[in-house]
């Protein structure tokens, strides 16, 4: 039996503008004038500061590590303003023009979060040998010249939400410059943490920051820092490779590890950290990069090797007929040919260059697989981390850069 509804004189009034709503909202839109909105909101500016699109800087000084084949870049923003803060642990993408090429490389922010308040930032380069964005960065960046930077991003940082108070840091290399961004946070009293690092290097002369950690180390009794060395035997000093027994002589329990190194170092901890039985949300690596020899990969189609494909690439209005080599990411072929493409982490992981596949075939190595189920179903690709196994049809969004 349905139930009798009275509805007052106020009640039918009531629902009678509630229909009306939109005509008097459509009314009053078309009569306002086509002006741009000028307002401006506090919480706008504040939002934009914290996450800019991109960041323009300038090169402050460049300081030569002598014997570790680095350079650290300290950059101010152009404005002379403050930098985007950020958590110590993440990165920069900074975009670079290497003659016709338009490139992206991630690299972790050496300085302290502290730094960004007083407008600067620091990222630290080191030679490789197959590093073609390295290279021009150690030769040709100098002083005064400018720089178009992302805001920070990525996730490698301590989370009190996850982690323990206790953190076990596997550095390999240049792999130390986001632990130096913690040690000095925590030494600065910006983090609350425990942290141990476990630095590996060849010999003593080609640690990088040896100085600056061994001065935080004295100030500050949250940071400790062992040194593993592979080429040299030295009193003071572990020897060999970084393995679950050193983590283990070293650990506070309970701990969270992260790691951050090159791409062999993170091969052969795989199987350490599996020794240590911990939970998989106390493992934190930080990006892992393209594997170098993606031939060699699990899946990888054989017929594809040594393979030169052609790659048609649409964006907006525009469309670019290139050559892309099987061996090689999409991405890499997209910025050689000089066009401006979206990408941040070039692992796979941040899905910034997230691209629609229009047609053809394609490996993605298991692991940097990290799209949603939805993008693998309908055909998305994150082309910094996919190589082409035929000719190839694409869709990449525009990337936005200032004027």
């Amino acid at each position: 039996m349905a139930a009798e509804v009275k509805i007052g004189l106020i009640g039918a009034l009531d629902m009678l503008k509630f229909k009306n709503m939109a005509k008097v909202r459509e009314k009053a839109i078309q009569a306002a004038p086509a002006l741009e909105i000028t307002a401006d909101y506090e919480i706008n500016n504040k939002a934009k500061a914290l996450h800019p699109d991109y960041q323009e800087l300038v090169v402050d000084k460049v300081i030569d590590h002598e014997g570790a084949g680095a350079k650290t870049f300290i950059m101010r923003s152009k404005d002379g303003g403050p930098v985007a803060y950020f958590r110590a642990g993440q990165y920069l993408s900074l975009k670079l023009k290497i003659g016709e090429s338009a490139v992206s490389r991630p690299y972790s922010i050496s300085s302290s979060p502290k730094d960004a308040l007083n407008g600067v930032v620091s990222v630290t380069v080191r030679s490789n040998p197959d590093g073609f964005a390295a290279g021009y960065m150690l030769d040709e960046f100098k002083e005064g010249d400018e720089v178009l930077s992302s805001g920070p991003q990525g996730n490698f940082y301590y989370e009190e939400l996850r982690d323990p108070k206790n953190i076990m840091a596997l550095a390999g290399g240049s792999g130390i410059t986001p632990f130096l961004s913690m040690a000095q946070a925590i030494a600065e009293g910006t983090e609350d943490f425990d942290l141990t690092i476990i630095f590996g290097s060849r010999t003593r002369d080609q640690i990088l920051f040896r100085k600056e950690l061994d001065w935080i180390t004295l100030k500050c009794n949250k940071v400790h820092v062992v040194h593993v060395l592979s080429d040299e035997e030295a009193e003071g000093f572990e020897h060999g490779f970084i393995t679950a027994d050193i983590i283990k002589k070293y650990a506070k329990e309970p701990y969270s590890v992260f790691v951050c190194g090159p791409e062999a170092m993170y091969k052969f901890l795989n199987g350490e950290l599996d020794k240590l039985g911990l939970p998989k949300k106390n493992i934190r690596c930080e990006m892992l990069g393209v594997t170098k020899k993606i031939a060699d990969a699990e899946g990888f189609p054989a017929e594809a090797k040594g393979k030169e494909f052609d790659l048609k690439v649409r964006q907006g209005t525009r469309e670019y007929d290139l050559k892309a080599c099987a061996e090689e990411p999409i991405l890499v072929a997209i910025e050689r040919a000089g066009i401006v493409a979206p990408s941040r982490c070039r692992s796979g992981e941040c899905g910034w260059c997230r691209s629609k596949v229009l047609s053809g075939t394609y490996f993605a190595p298991a692991e940097n697989e990290n799209r949603r189920w939805a993008d693998i179903k309908w055909d998305y690709i994150h082309p910094c981390a996919t190589f082409p196994a035929s000719d190839m049809v694409i869709e990449i969004p525009a990337e936005y850069t200032p004027k």
